[in-house]
């Protein structure tokens, strides 16, 4: 059974099967989704599947491209939603200069704040940073200095080096699809370099399908080849890749067995 830490079921790609898709994923040898918030309206829909579905959990918080909505009373909400015991984490939350669809400065303040926020509640991060690695690096170790912060680089992109940097700051390395892909020499890297106990998967559906199924919607049960690639890349059984970062995933987020 494998656990995909990192999922966007609420997306309006699953809206003609979801419940049908979430019923069945046990059977398909999925055991637990994390399903991860955006923006205050992704957040909430998260917290009601995690509601419905007792193999579902939530994180709750603002991405970067939704960084110009946010004020002080969406930090309120979410301090509220927090509070719920399915919500496990806070995020999506982090840095993106890719898209830049919010400005670089209400990114990083609100970055900042929603980091300040999980440790308050003591609750892990899901971290998010394309095109912003270094900005992204500085504003976790600052926060980092006092020793509560926890979380996750998710569909981690930066190099072995800076991966193995996060690690000594007591942050995990999630990997997904991109492993799969021929082309990715340095997420290959950083699957042979990580710690097999700092290790999560994902999918980051319906986005980064992985091979075989790139160009159709990615699925939690397509972590499976994520986990089958990062194990033959490692060499070691598929079985001993899955026992650890389900453990892993168990332990950053406080899921009981």
């Amino acid at each position: 059974m494998l656990i995909d830490s990192h999922a966007h079921l609420d997306d309006p790609r699953f809206d003609n099967d979801r419940d049908k898709l979430i019923n069945s994923l046990k059977n398909n040898g999925v055991e637990i989704v994390i399903n991860i918030g955006a923006d205050l309206q992704t957040s909430i829909a998260s917290v009601a599947l995690a509601e419905k579905y007792d193999h579902i959990y939530a994180a709750i918080g603002v991405h970067p491209h939704s960084a110009k909505e946010v004020d002080n009373s969406t930090i309120e909400v979410l301090k509220s939603f927090a509070k719920r015991d399915k919500v496990v984490a806070i995020g999506e939350i982090g840095l993106d200069y890719y898209y830049d669809n919010s400005p670089r400065d209400l990114q990083r303040k609100w970055f900042i704040e929603q980091l300040n926020l999980a440790k308050e509640l003591d609750l892990p991060v899901v971290i998010h940073t394309r095109e912003a690695q270094q900005e992204t690096f500085d504003i976790i170790k600052d926060a980092a200095k006092d020793g509560k912060l926890r979380g996750v680089l998710h569909c981690f992109s930066g190099s072995p080096e800076i991966a193995m940097e996060y690690i000594k700051m007591g942050l995990y390395i999630s990997l997904g699809g991109p492993v799969t892909f021929k082309n990715s020499r340095v997420s290959k890297e950083v699957a042979k370099a990580v710690p097999l106990d700092k290790l999560l998967i994902e999918t980051d559906c319906p986005y980064l399908t992985p091979e075989p199924h790139r160009g159709k919607r990615n699925e939690p049960v397509f972590v499976k080849y994520v986990a089958g690639t990062i194990a033959e890349l490692r060499g070691i059984t598929y079985e001993e890749l899955t026992k650890a970062t389900n453990k892993n995933t168990r332990d950053l987020f406080g899921i009981d067995k």
